[in-house]
C-alpha cells in the first residue's frame, strides 16, 4: 500500500491574548500533516506566519503541490528539494520523521543520532501589555527560572523593571521582535543588564542588523527573524552570539539539525524557539533543544487547552514525548 497524505487545519484558543510588537492573536491556527503507510502514521504540525509572507491558504497549496511525490514515497532528503523553508515543509518533514521512527520501531531521536532524550527547561513568555499586566504575569510565574518578555520599543524599560521586581530570581530574556533602533539598543542594553536580562532577542529590524557588526553588547544578542536557514548563518555569526532556531523557519527538523551543527561549528550558541502551537509542534524541537543555552518551547503553556496526549510539562520542565504524540 502506498503512503497517503492528509492535511487538516486546527484552531486552538489561547489562555489569554498574546501580543508582540507586530500585533495580537487570540488563537493558534495550525496545519497538521499526516502521512499514513499501512499500520503506521506520522504527524507534523506547523504555523503559517504572516510576517514571513505565509498564509494559511498558501501553506495548504504548497503541501498539496507535493502530494504526488510524497505519496510516491519521497523522503526527508527529497523533500528539501521539493519545497522552500517554511511552515509547509516543516509540517511534512516532521511527519516524515515520525513515520520513519514508527516504521523502524525506534524513537526519532535515535534516527537523529542520539542515544537518549533528556528533559529540557523552557522559558515562559510574557505577552506585551501594560506595565501592570506584565508585572502581574511575572508575579504569578515568579518561580519559573527564565521569563521572556516582549517589548514594543525603546520605552519598555519600565516594563522590564517591573517584571524584574515581580520575579527577582528569574533570569530574563527581552524579545524586541525588531522594534529597536541601534541607538535604542546601545542606550538600553546597560540598563537591561542591571535588571538581570541575560539575552536580547532580535533587537533591530532584519534590514538594519548590519549595524551590530563590531558592537560589544553588555548582554548577548540572539538572531531570530534574521535567521531561517544555513543561508543566513555567516552574516548572523558576525552580528550575534546566539541564534534562535525554529522549525517553522527552517522548514523542519532536517534542516534545523544541520543548521544547529553548523552554527555550533561557527562558535554560535543556540536558542530553540517556537510559534504558539500545541505539543505536536514542540515535540520534534525537543531533539534540537538538547544542549541549547536557552529553550523557548512554551507554546502549549499559552493555550487554553493542549491536544491529548500532549507533552508532560511540570513547572518549566518538559519531558520527552510519548510515541503516541510524536517520534
Amino acid at each position: 500500500m502506498a503512503p497517503s497524505l492528509a492535511v487538516t487545519v486546527e484552531r486552538w484558543p489561547l489562555a489569554a491574548p498574546f501580543a508582540i510588537s507586530r500585533g495580537t492573536k487570540t488563537e493558534a491556527e495550525v496545519v497538521v500533516a499526516e502521512i499514513a503507510d499501512g499500520p503506521w502514521r506520522g504527524r507534523g504540525e506547523a504555523v503559517p506566519y504572516a510576517h514571513y509572507g505565509e498564509t494559511l491558504q498558501g501553506v495548504l497549496q504548497q503541501i498539496e503541490s507535493v502530494r504526488a511525490p510524497i505519496e510516491a514515497g519521497a523522503g526527508r532528503v527529497g523533500l528539501q528539494r521539493l519545497l522552500p523553508p517554511g511552515a509547509a515543509r516543516n509540517a511534512i518533514d516532521c511527519a516524515l520523521w515520525d513515520l520513519e521512527a514508527k516504521r523502524a520501531g525506534v524513537r526519532a531521536w535515535t534516527l537523529a543520532g542520539r542515544t537518549r532524550l533528556d528533559p529540557v527547561k523552557t522559558c515562559f513568555t510574557i505577552s506585551l501589555g501594560s506595565v501592570e499586566a506584565m508585572a502581574e504575569t511575572a508575579r504569578i510565574n515568579a518561580r519559573r527560572p527564565v521569563l521572556k518578555l516582549k517589548i514594543a520599543g525603546p520605552d519598555s524599560l519600565d516594563a522590564v523593571a517591573a517584571v524584574h521586581a515581580a520575579a527577582p530570581l528569574a533570569r530574563l530574556i527581552v524579545d524586541a521582535n525588531e522594534a529597536l533602533s541601534f541607538d535604542d539598543l546601545t542606550r538600553l542594553a546597560p540598563e537591561l543588564a542591571r535588571l538581570n536580562v541575560q539575552l536580547i532577542e532580535q533587537p533591530l529590524p532584519v534590514a538594519a542588523d548590519e549595524a551590530l557588526e563590531g558592537y560589544d553588547s553588555p548582554i548577548p544578542l540572539c538572531a531570530d527573524e534574521s535567521l531561517h536557514t544555513r543561508a543566513e548563518l555567516a552574516a548572523c555569526a558576525r552580528r550575534y552570539g546566539l541564534v534562535n532556531i525554529k522549525l517553522d523557519k527552517t522548514g523542519g527538523l532536517t534542516e534545523a539539525l544541520a543548521l544547529a551543527a553548523e552554527a555550533r561549528a561557527l562558535g554560535l550558541e543556540l536558542m530553540v524557539g517556537c510559534m504558539v502551537a500545541t505539543s505536536l509542534a514542540m515535540a520534534p524541537a525537543l531533539i534540537l533543544a538538547q544542549g541549547a543555552r536557552f529553550v523557548d518551547l512554551d507554546g502549549p503553556l499559552l493555550l487554553a487547552r493542549d491536544r491529548a496526549p500532549g507533552l508532560a510539562i511540570t513547572g518549566s520542565m518538559i519531558a520527552p514525548p510519548d510515541p503516541e504524540l510524536w517520534g
